[in-house]
């Protein structure tokens, strides 16, 4: 029989702890407790030595967002006269630490997409090919669910756009949004806390029309989506103790993996929405925008200027250009002002100068004009 229980029974505590099988203090005790409106179960904590330095712990504590270690708070105490133990210091750390974590806990609602506004990014480091690093680009479509993985060997700017114009080829269109941290590609810098975005990223988001934003610093599970695609790919596609894959032997084996794992995630059900990822994509796209005919000229690869010694600077290192070759040099100037870089193009300009055929009046073509034959020649005929 409880304690309580037994003494509102007899009303005596002699008698409820003969019932009960307990000393007649602890009675005493736990009815005292609960006639004044304490809880008869909880013991009062006994007064310390650190209690007279509590407030200045939880002080030190907030000014450093719960990162202070106790050793240095034990040290700033004893220079205050503070004479307990460490083992005691620590105790009153956790405790404060644990309060203001407590009151600064993020607070999680459900996060609802809608079609076509959101694609999430990230990088994630992919397997070691001849000694050499490579890295996934992992990019996540939201509402879709939509994964897409393509290995590359570097993450500079250069690569970031060439992936994007890929990854946006293969959903067919661009989103409103398209969502990754603040990697210097990215983001250039910090002002007040608002992101300067890299010029170059601004070009891209104008040319494919969408707009690019970062999440919170340091803050990674603002894209969670692109989190999680990144670690699922790394389990199935990076050789580990755990998977027990192969070595890649080429980085063709690596992109051919990678086509691969896309295709059986996006085909198979989804736990969330409960539906198949590609099906999704087909409604999706529907909400998506319409992609420029060309790709933007910096996916396409940087630029360098060749100098009067026939070399290029790359990483502030100097590479000797090829042997030039003035017939491949005008062929390439004429393709470029006509506009002519469709299969054959460069081969028909080169066998025409080659023929020593002169090159004429150069017409572009667009809207107003077009390379095609006019019907002038029609006129002789009949006569």
């Amino acid at each position: 029989m409880e304690i309580l229980e037994a003494y509102d029974l007899t009303g005596t505590v002699w008698s409820a702890a003969a019932l009960a099988g307990h000393d007649p203090k602890t009675v005493k005790r736990y009815v005292e407790a609960r006639e004044s409106g304490r809880n008869p179960y909880e013991r009062e904590p006994r007064p310390k030595m650190i209690d007279a330095f509590l407030e200045k712990v939880e002080e030190w504590v907030e000014q450093s967002r719960a990162t202070i270690r106790a050793d240095v708070v034990h040290e700033k105490l004893v220079k205050m006269g503070y004479q307990g133990s460490a083992r005691s210091t620590r105790r009153a750390v956790n405790a404060a630490k644990s309060a203001w974590k407590a009151g600064k806990r993020r607070t999680y609602r459900p996060w609802i997409p809608e079609p076509g506004r959101w694609l999430q990014f990230d990088w994630g480091e992919g397997p070691r090919i001849g000694g050499r690093r490579t890295w996934l680009f992992c990019a996540w479509l939201s509402w879709s669910r939509f994964r897409v993985v393509i290995p590359v060997w570097d993450c500079t700017l250069g690569t970031l756009v060439a992936c994007l114009d890929t990854t946006l080829r293969r959903i067919g269109g661009a989103p409103t949004y398209v969502l990754t941290d603040n990697a210097k590609p990215v983001t250039v810098d910090h002002i007040a806390g608002i992101p300067v975005r890299h010029p170059q990223m601004v070009a891209a988001g104008r040319h494919y029309g969408c707009q690019v934003v970062s999440c919170v610093p340091c803050d990674p599970e603002s894209k969670g989506g692109a989190e999680a695609t990144v670690r699922i790919a790394k389990a199935d596609l990076v050789p580990t103790d755990a998977n027990l894959l192969p070595v890649y032997d080429s980085f063709a084996e690596l992109a051919d993996a990678c086509l691969t794992w896309c295709d059986a995630v996006n085909s198979r059900r989804h736990r969330a929405t409960g539906q198949i990822p590609a099906d999704r994509l087909d409604i999706e796209r529907t909400t998506l925008h319409i992609l420029p005919v060309e790709p933007l000229a910096l996916a396409l690869g940087e630029e360098r200027l060749v100098g009067s010694d026939r070399t290029i600077s790359f990483n502030s290192v100097r590479y000797s250009t090829p042997p030039s070759n003035d017939r491949v040099d005008q062929a390439l100037g004429l393709a470029a002002t006509a506009g002519r870089f469709a299969d054959d193009d460069l081969l028909s300009i080169l066998g025409h100068i080659a023929d020593s055929k002169p090159a004429g009046e150069v017409v572009r073509a667009d809207e107003a004009h077009s390379v095609q034959n006019g019907t002038i020649g029609w006129q002789a005929l009949g006569r």
